[in-house]
């Protein structure tokens, strides 16, 4: 009887220790089964994560993209403008323009302290702005153009300061200041038909060793600030309008005659 319960005891026993023993293969399986599926989660998050990324990165890519198309549509817009404007210029340089496009100009337009080109011509300086037309032409030397710039640029008047309405003539020793205002403008017609506009200026008060007109012409029809210019004076408005020969020419005084030069060469 001792033994069957003893027998009894040991089986149960076992019955016992393999029922734990499955149970804890169940709780890993769980387990393992669990840390995968976390594992997979995190992987899969990882992976949305870095296509978000990606996304994202596109996105910036996309918009700099846009962003650099637009720069450079922008900076297309704006060469063809100034070109359009760079030809209108020259055109208008050269003579040819309408109407309507003049305005008139205050004498503001020439302030400064002026110098005449003519001494340039005379001692030599300007010899390779005549050497540089003729290069371009074929119907002049450079000779015959300094012939025909000494009679345009020829002058006694060396010098002219231009302040508000008031204008100083250097002519040698002589000084001679006088206030100037606006006598309107005119269109002149030349022989190969293009044309240019003289603005014109009347001396308020008459003064001795003074004209009573001035006329302005520096290739421009509108407000602007010169860069040089030709300047006819007397004391008949109609008479000036038919000098078309002799047309003394001023650059600022801080120019050297080098610089001037190579200005000219340059138009």
């Amino acid at each position: 009887m001792r033994k069957t319960m003893m027998w009894v005891s040991i089986v149960a026993l076992s019955v016992m220790l393999a029922a734990c023993q499955s149970k804890d293969v169940d709780m890993e399986d769980k387990n393992s089964t669990g840390m995968e599926q976390q594992e997979a989660e995190r992987d899969l998050q990882t992976e949305e994560d870095g296509h978000d990324h990606v996304h994202s990165e596109q996105e910036v890519h996309n918009h700099e993209h846009d962003k650099e198309d637009d720069s450079d549509h922008g900076h297309e817009e704006e060469g063809d403008h100034n070109h359009e404007h760079d030809v209108e210029l020259e055109r208008i340089y050269s003579g040819y323009f309408d109407d309507d496009q003049i305005n008139n100009r205050e004498l503001s337009d020439w302030a400064g302290d002026w110098q005449s080109v003519y001494p340039y011509l005379l001692d030599g300086t300007l010899d390779e702005v005549f050497e540089h037309k003729a290069k371009q032409s074929d119907s002049m030397t450079a000779a015959q153009y300094k012939q025909y710039y000494e009679i345009g640029y020829k002058t006694t008047v060396n010098r002219i300061v231009i302040e508000r309405n008031q204008v100083t003539f250097y002519e040698g020793e002589e000084v001679n200041t006088g206030e100037y205002v606006s006598d309107g403008y005119e269109i002149l017609t030349y022989e190969k038909g293009n044309r240019g506009v003289r603005f014109i200026f009347k001396l308020t008060e008459p003064t001795e060793g003074l004209p009573t007109y001035i006329q302005f012409s520096d290739h421009s029809i509108y407000p602007t600030v010169a860069g040089h210019y030709h300047l006819y004076w007397g004391n008949d408005r109609a008479a000036l309008l038919e000098e078309v020969v002799n047309w003394p020419t001023y650059y600022p005084t801080s120019m050297d005659g080098h610089t001037i030069a190579h200005e000219m060469m340059a138009h």
